[in-house]
């Protein structure tokens, strides 16, 4: 420990290529790509992240929920189970392709340099983004975006990098849509209003509006985050309506008629794509019943 404390102190220490694990994506054919770090890097990585987390905690939006401190995926399902009980009807339910491979490191870094001036901070996070990858065959290759899934900094760095996306829903919200009366002014001009939940990579924006309203918010979000070198995956991008429920952490949620009412109420369960001993785990979970609001 002394010898990476003075190495980082110094300005010599370097870190490793991660080890490349390739792990299956359940459901798919396809496998999740991991970067493995060394015991050392590691160790400076939890080192960094306790320096850098209270700073961008500090800006992160409230729409934002995953790898943050007591911030859950329950969390973000009880208000996306909330808005879609108050007319927030049409859901863009988007999937960024490759996120965590595909991050653009000069603008990850312009971010991180906004609210960072310590320069052998700066350095090592830009030392860990570019450390290169061992691949399972032994190759050695550069990284040249991205930012590996496997790291302890790893998630932070996504959460920074995505926080364009939560800067731009705040935004629309505090200037256009911020009281009841300019969401009410909005609705009768046929304007939308919508509001944003997201868990690390995976997001929906709830609109108040019609499916128009949700394409054109697509086509938004996808040059948003074109900036930070990210683009939505077409086959798996798609707006839904409430009636017609999405999948979203592992929860249904969908609007149905109460049983023996005329009342429709929007309804959240364990998802079917889940494995039976997740569906098991999660209907353990008060979150997980079938309760309207």
């Amino acid at each position: 420990m002394g010898m990476i404390r003075e190495a980082v102190r110094s300005g010599q220490f370097r870190p490793l290529p991660v080890r490349e694990r390739l792990s299956p994506k359940p459901g798919s054919l396809k496998k999740r790509r991991l970067g493995i770090p060394t015991v050392a890097d590691r160790v400076v990585q939890a080192s960094l992240k306790l320096v850098l987390e209270p700073i961008f905690e500090a800006d992160f939006r409230p729409c934002s929920f995953g790898f943050r401190p007591r911030r859950r995926a329950q969390d973000a399902i009880a208000d996306i189970h909330l808005l879609t009980s108050k007319s927030y009807e049409w859901i863009l339910e988007a999937d960024i392709e490759a996120c965590f491979d595909s991050i653009d490191h000069a603008a990850l870094m312009a971010r991180v340099r906004r609210r960072v001036g310590d320069k052998r901070v700066l350095s090592l996070v830009k030392a860990f983004l570019k450390a290169g990858v061992l691949t399972e065959a032994g190759s050695r290759e550069e990284t040249q975006t991205g930012t590996p899934q496997g790291g302890i900094l790893s998630p932070l760095l996504a959460n920074i990098a995505l926080s364009v996306l939560d800067d731009f829903a705040q935004h629309a919200w505090q200037t256009v849509m911020s009281t009841g009366v300019l969401r009410a002014k909005r609705r009768r001009r046929g304007q939308p209003n919508w509001r944003l939940v997201r868990y690390a990579d995976d997001f929906v924006i709830l609109v108040h509006g019609d499916r128009r309203d949700a394409e054109q918010l697509r086509d938004e979000v996808a040059v948003v985050l074109a900036g930070m070198g990210l683009r939505l995956s077409p086959p798996k991008t798609m707006v839904v309506h409430i009636d017609e429920g999405f999948d979203f952490l592992g929860f249904r949620i969908q609007r149905h008629r109460k049983r023996g009412t005329g009342r429709r109420c929007v309804y959240t369960y364990p998802s079917r794509k889940r494995s039976p001993r997740s569906r098991t785990r999660s209907a353990r979970s008060p979150t997980a019943q079938h309760k309207p609001t």
